[in-house]
């Protein structure tokens, strides 16, 4: 299976690219990147893309992949909805359609989050509810995750620096949360072998929730 990651250097990202490579039946990860990933493996290569919106100058390199994982996201805090909608719909529909023309077979996971709506009152809600709304619409094995509370795991940080912060004052209280109230909890690992499960036999549903990310 050859796999796509965008979003690699995020945490969640990082945490899918970690469960790739362990992964005895991915034999090729190609991370699309702003900045390297500071990884060497001989499985993992990566391609730098300046402007997320236009995958042209990549086009070529996206031919004969399996899956995608799109990981790449920014916290809605201090933007605006034209800033955030750039991110968190643009730039994922710019590389599902990629897809759709190179390769429609191939599955694309989208990481949205719990509470996504597209015609919720939060503005976030509302962007990632038309980017889910439209890939699945677009390309016929799309996905999109809707997580919680994602645990970091293995070494692996935010590039969100309250994030970090949350999770170092509540780490002592995961263990429990993660018992009696699995349904708002998961980890990067499991998010990572969760799309590797949707690419090898798919989900019933083209939206999973957090129950299904564990």
């Amino acid at each position: 299976m050859k796999v796509v990651v965008f979003g690699a250097t995020g945490m969640v990202g990082q945490g899918v690219l970690r469960e790739c490579l362990l992964a005895p039946d991915v034999e090729e990860v190609l991370a699309v990147i702003r900045t390297p990933t500071g990884l060497t493996h001989p499985r993992l290569r990566e391609v730098r893309l300046h402007d997320f919106a236009d995958l042209e100058p990549i086009r070529d390199e996206l031919r004969g992949f399996d899956a995608c994982f799109y990981c790449l996201g920014v916290s809605s805090i201090g933007l605006d909805e034209a800033a955030y909608t750039r991110v968190s719909y643009d730039y994922p529909m710019a590389a599902a359609r990629t897809f759709a023309e190179v390769n429609p077979q191939t599955t694309f996971v989208y990481v949205s989050g719990a509470g996504t709506n597209a015609e919720g009152r939060q503005m976030w809600a509302r962007v990632k509810g038309r980017a889910e709304r439209d890939i699945i619409e677009l390309l016929p094995d799309a996905y999109a995750f809707r997580p919680a509370m994602i645990q970091p795991k293995h070494g692996i940080r935010s590039k969100t620096g309250w994030y970090n912060t949350l999770w170092t004052v509540t780490a002592p209280l995961m263990p429990l949360l993660d018992r009696v109230a699995p349904q708002y909890v998961t980890s990067t690992d499991r998010v990572g072998r969760a799309m590797l499960r949707a690419a090898r036999i798919g989900f019933p549903e083209r939206i999973v929730e957090n129950g299904g990310l564990r």
